[in-house]
């Protein structure tokens, strides 16, 4: 048995959910910085991604060059409902907003994983 087949796609939307999290803090933290722009992740493309990735390339020397990883191609910037004066797109209440809902999604996937596992558990014991 594959543990990666078996706990299905709920470790790959903890990673994108984490990730996008620490997102839309940056953009909070970053709400009163002219010209920041609002930046956040498609979760759905992210996952398609990360589930349809076969080849995993990663730098074995110094001297490579990095590239960027698949879930900073899924990042995009936010077109504003109202511009700022200042160039600055981050709207605090939508940002609050999407946190929120991103954190209560990010609690679900945890939930799944945890019943995946105690699933699992109980199939080895034989229950």
């Amino acid at each position: 048995m594959q543990l990666d087949k078996a706990i299905g796609i709920h470790d790959d939307a903890l990673l994108i959910r984490s990730r996008r999290a620490t997102v839309l803090a940056s953009n909070l933290a970053n709400a009163d910085t002219p010209n920041y722009k609002a930046k956040d992740i498609d979760f759905s493309q992210a996952l398609s991604r990360a589930v349809g990735s076969t080849v995993k390339v990663s730098k074995t020397n110094s001297a490579h060059i990095s590239g960027s990883s698949e879930m900073d191609a899924s990042i995009k910037y936010r077109n504003p409902l109202q511009p700022s004066l200042d160039g600055n797109t981050v709207e605090t209440q939508v940002e609050q907003t999407l946190f929120a809902k991103n954190a209560t999604q990010y609690q679900a996937s945890l939930q799944f994983l945890g019943g995946k596992f105690k699933a699992l558990s109980a199939a080895i014991r034989g229950e």
